[in-house]
């Protein structure tokens, strides 16, 4: 899980692992592990999910904690543009460290469309470049379990 400070990293996996969304902010300092277990296709697999603090001008991401991942979630606040920029310096640096693993762009907090300051047309180039953007919602639980399931597919792909 990649992404700025406050996007809603720790509430996605929460959601996804434990069916729980809490409106308390709890920043993450280093990094806390979750696992799940999930069949895609047949096939049993477990997910190690590590939830990174977030990259901010005080805490840059280290690129040593991606080191040996499979695949990645960034994830950008949509309420927050430049939550966005944040998010595509990380892939840069994720895609190098990683050897292009497989990921996926997650613009959280749907449910807050209304508020929303990151651009269609942002999101329609990042898909011109190939990026997999979903909209998700940790609080209402928008397509946090599609966000997971198709990563996994694309890491075993």
């Amino acid at each position: 899980m990649l992404g700025a400070f406050a996007v809603g990293k720790t509430s996605l996996v929460q959601q996804y692992v434990n069916s729980i969304f809490s409106e308390k902010y709890q920043t993450t300092i280093g990094v806390k592990i979750d696992q799940k277990q999930l069949i895609i296709d047949g096939q049993d697999i477990t997910l190690m999910l590590w939830d990174l603090y977030g990259d901010d001008d005080f805490m840059k991401m280290k690129p040593t904690y991606l080191i040996g991942a499979s695949g990645y979630l960034l994830v950008a606040d949509g309420t927050r543009s430049e939550t966005i920029d944040v998010a595509i310096q990380l892939q840069a640096m994720a895609a190098a460290t990683t050897n292009n693993a497989p990921f996926i762009l997650l613009i959280n907090k749907s449910d807050l469309d209304e508020t929303w300051e990151i651009a269609p047309e942002t999101l329609l180039r990042l898909q011109q470049r190939g990026w997999q953007v979903l909209l998700t919602s940790a609080k209402k639980d928008l397509m946090v379990d599609e966000a997971f399931e198709k990563l996994a597919k694309m890491m075993l792909a």
